[in-house]
C-alpha cells in the first residue's frame, strides 16, 4: 500500500491550508493510500541549527517523511512565497527524505492565486531531487472557498482531489538516471 503524508505550512488553528490538504488526503485515500497529516503544531521543530543533531522532534519528523512513499506539501502564501514554518520543517529534512520521492504541491492565498509560493516550493523540492507532480492545486480567496469545511466550487474541489489521487498514482515512479546537475547539489 502506498503511504502519503501531508505537511501543512500553517500553524493557525483554523487553517485553510490544513483544511485543503485534508481534502487532498481524502483523494489519496480514495486512490487506495494510507494517508496521514503531519501537523507541524504537534512537532517541536526549533529553527534549524546545523551544528546540533536531532533538535527537538526533528529526527522523528524526518523519519516520518522518509517512511512515506509520497508527500503533499501545503502552504499559505506569505509575502509572495511559502511559509517560514514549512521552510524550517523542510530544512530539518534533506535528500534522505526527498530524493526520488513524489511530491504534490498545494498553495492557499487570501487574495489571488499563490503561484509564486508554489514556484518557490517547487524549486526547493527540485533542489532536494524530489519528483514534483506537474499538477498542483491553488486555492485563491481562501476565506470564501469553503463553507462548513467543504469547497464551495466543484472545480476547485476536483482539482484538490486530483492532487491527492495523482500523488498516489505516481508515488512509485521510477527515478530518472543521475544527471550532471544532481551531482552538483551535494549537501544542498
Amino acid at each position: 500500500m502506498v503511504t502519503v503524508v501531508a505537511i501543512p505550512g500553517s500553524l493557525r488553528e483554523h487553517s485553510y491550508t490544513r483544511l485543503a490538504l485534508g481534502h487532498a488526503l481524502d483523494g489519496a485515500r480514495d486512490a487506495g493510500a494510507d494517508a496521514e497529516l503531519l501537523d507541524l503544531r504537534r512537532f517541536d521543530l526549533q529553527p534549524l541549527n546545523p551544528d546540533v543533531d536531532d533538535q527537538g522532534d526533528s529526527a522523528a519528523f524526518a523519519r516520518r517523511v522518509r517512511a512515506a512513499d509520497a508527500v503533499l506539501l501545503g502552504t499559505p502564501m506569505y509575502h509572495g512565497s511559502y511559509s517560514g514554518v514549512l521552510k524550517n520543517a523542510l530544512d530539518h529534512c534533506g535528500f534522505d527524505e526527498f530524493e526520488g520521492k513524489t511530491v504534490g504541491l498545494l498553495g492557499v492565498a487570501g487574495g489571488a492565486f499563490p503561484i509564486t509560493a508554489l514556484e518557490h516550493l517547487r524549486s526547493v523540492c527540485r533542489a532536494l531531487d524530489a519528483w514534483v507532480l506537474p499538477h498542483q492545486a491553488a486555492v485563491p480567496r481562501a476565506s470564501s472557498a469553503f463553507e462548513d469545511g467543504a469547497f464551495v466550487d466543484d472545480d476547485l474541489a476536483s482539482r484538490v482531489d486530483t492532487l491527492g489521487r495523482r500523488v498516489v498514482e505516481y508515488a512509485r515512479i521510477e527515478p530518472d538516471p543521475s544527471t550532471f546537475e544532481s551531482d552538483q547539489n551535494v549537501g544542498g
